[in-house]
């Protein structure tokens, strides 16, 4: 994409990676501060044109085509983000990988991967704030608020579109550790429980098991080490369900540590006098087809350092 230096009109060239989109969705992305509701109102009006013609909002963008932007009065900054610079500078130490098409970060456990139902500020508010000359990064797929590790960013919209195609198709892997109630048997391997998703009253969201109304779902589990009275297990979800691992986790008996929705209030408060403040779950790593080199690309994210404390507290079971 190639941008004209005038400060009158704009004249934007729409190049392969943008073709496919919406003018309108596409619009309010390059016009950062401008409203949705000014730019229906300038297409309407006919002030943002394709090729110099009109054009209606929902008119999908085709490579090589131009743009034509009269002078809009908008201040166009990002949003401030000078309350929160601590977060983002955080945020650039978790970066696992970054390359031209795409950033893996190992998300910290209590922040969410966007801004909205009561937060102002998420991962990809603060990597925008990181890459100001970014045209785009978008999330490929979200983690829960309260688990950390590795999540994944992309760059471009080929990319975005490709790792999309491989979640649909069941080509990326995702492992992750959780550190759950009691003794996991290593005969459990695998969990099957239909997932539904209720909302209480209070506008909570909780996901129960309910095998005949539910979405089909399946967890696999593997036992990493057995401790006295907690077992850290390896979960690899190949279905993709809100709060799945937890709940499966949950249904068998075995809730995860730190897990103030699906928990175990005297597992957690012994957790909790040995210093764990958060859900022990974590993305430990991602696997999948870089979108350009189309070679396998495995990134892992270490566990923070006050889950590996934590670990070192308890009392492995012996072998037999």
């Amino acid at each position: 994409m190639t941008e004209s230096t005038k400060p009158q009109v704009r004249f934007i060239t729409v190049d392969s990676e943008d073709a496919g989109q919406r003018i309108d969705n596409f619009l309010v992305k390059t016009l950062k501060g401008v409203p949705k509701s000014m730019i229906y109102r300038l297409l309407r009006k006919g002030e943002i044109r394709v090729n110099k013609k009109r054009t209606k909002p929902e008119y999908k963008l085709v490579d090589q085509d131009v743009l034509r932007i009269a002078p809009i009065r908008v201040s166009e900054k990002a949003p401030a983000v000078s309350t929160q610079l601590n977060v983002v500078a955080n945020l650039e130490k978790q970066i696992l990988f970054e390359d031209d098409r795409l950033i893996v970060i190992n998300k910290p456990s209590g922040m969410a991967v966007h801004g909205g139902s009561g937060v102002n500020f998420g991962v990809i508010e603060a990597l925008r704030a990181l890459r100001p000359e970014a045209r785009m990064l978008e999330l490929v797929h979200r983690l829960d608020r309260d688990t950390s590790g590795c999540l994944v960013i992309a760059k471009k919209r080929s990319a975005l579109r490709n790792l999309h195609e491989q979640l649909r198709n069941k080509k990326v892997q995702k492992f992750y550790h959780a550190l759950v109630k009691g003794r996991w048997s290593s005969k459990l391997t695998r969990v099957t429980e239909g997932l539904k998703k209720n909302d209480l009253k209070s506008g909570e969201r909780v996901v129960v098991v309910d095998n005949i109304n539910g979405k089909e779902s399946e967890t696999r589990y593997k036992v990493l080490q057995h401790y006295n009275g907690a077992t850290l297990v390896r979960a690899f979800p190949v279905t993709g369900r809100t709060h799945q691992i937890r709940v499966h986790c949950q249904c068998k008996g075995h809730p995860i540590a730190g897990d103030n929705k699906y928990g175990h209030p005297e597992f957690d408060g012994e957790m909790k006098s040995l210093g764990l403040k958060r859900l022990f779950l974590h993305a430990a790593s991602i696997e999948f087809t870089h979108p350009t080199t189309e070679q396998r690309l495995k990134v892992e994210a270490p566990l923070e350092a006050s889950l590996e404390k934590l670990l070192k507290q308890l009392v492995k079971e012996k072998r037999n």
